[in-house]
């Protein structure tokens, strides 16, 4: 949300009476998700927050403990139904899916760069660090977990396989070339790593 495009998108002045708290959190999701995929997180402030939400800044910090706390919990939900975990019942297709809709956020919306800069931020900002554990990361894994989970129960997957490690395979291999951008993360990339986990990377036997 640009500066110049703030006084227009300013809420009008509150009706009387307290709102509901899921409609101010959802207020303030919003502002805070249209301002970092539009501009990133470096002028995202509580007080610019407030203004364009329309909740006082003490209600805020009551939430939120620090401005990276603030920014991530905007930008999980900004993202989150675009990260969503499709189960059609054939967990290859899903998996190819979600990591590509994965990827293409992360290199082809300003999504990766937010991600990327909260995740620094997270190295020195303590209470930024336990929300993205909290919030962002256990809740991808989870998701994630549970559907590799229902594979397994279909047979689809071995009995042993560790789903937690297969989680790590794929998307710690997407977060490693975003946060280490010696190679880029392409759809081919996305594609190999898929191949490589259900095809194996033993030679075939001769026929």
């Amino acid at each position: 949300m640009t500066k110049q495009a703030e006084g227009a998108a300013e809420r009008p002045a509150r009706r009387r009476g307290r709102r509901p708290a899921e409609e101010v959190r959802a207020d303030v999701f919003r502002v805070v998700g249209e301002v970092l995929l539009e501009e990133g997180s470096a002028d995202l402030t509580f007080e610019r927050v407030a203004r364009l939400s329309g909740v006082s800044k003490t209600t805020l910090y009551k939430w939120w403990p620090s401005k990276g706390a603030l920014a991530l919990d905007g930008y999980f939900h900004a993202v989150e139904e675009t990260l969503a975990f499709e189960d059609t019942g054939d967990i290859r297709a899903d998996l190819t899916r979600q990591l590509l809709s994965f990827a293409h956020l992360m290199t082809r919306t300003p999504a990766g760069r937010v991600l990327t800069e909260l995740i620094g931020q997270s190295q020195t900002d303590e209470d930024l660090a336990t929300a993205f554990r909290s919030l962002y990361s256990s809740g991808r894994r989870r998701l994630a977990g549970e559907r590799l989970l229902r594979a397994k129960e279909l047979g689809q997957l071995r009995e042993d396989v560790d789903v937690q490690v297969l989680v790590d395979q794929l998307w710690g291999a997407v977060y490693h070339r975003l946060l280490i951008p010696d190679e880029p993360v392409t759809d081919e990339f996305v594609l190999a790593l898929i191949s490589h986990l259900f095809d194996g990377i033993a030679p075939r036997p001769a026929a």
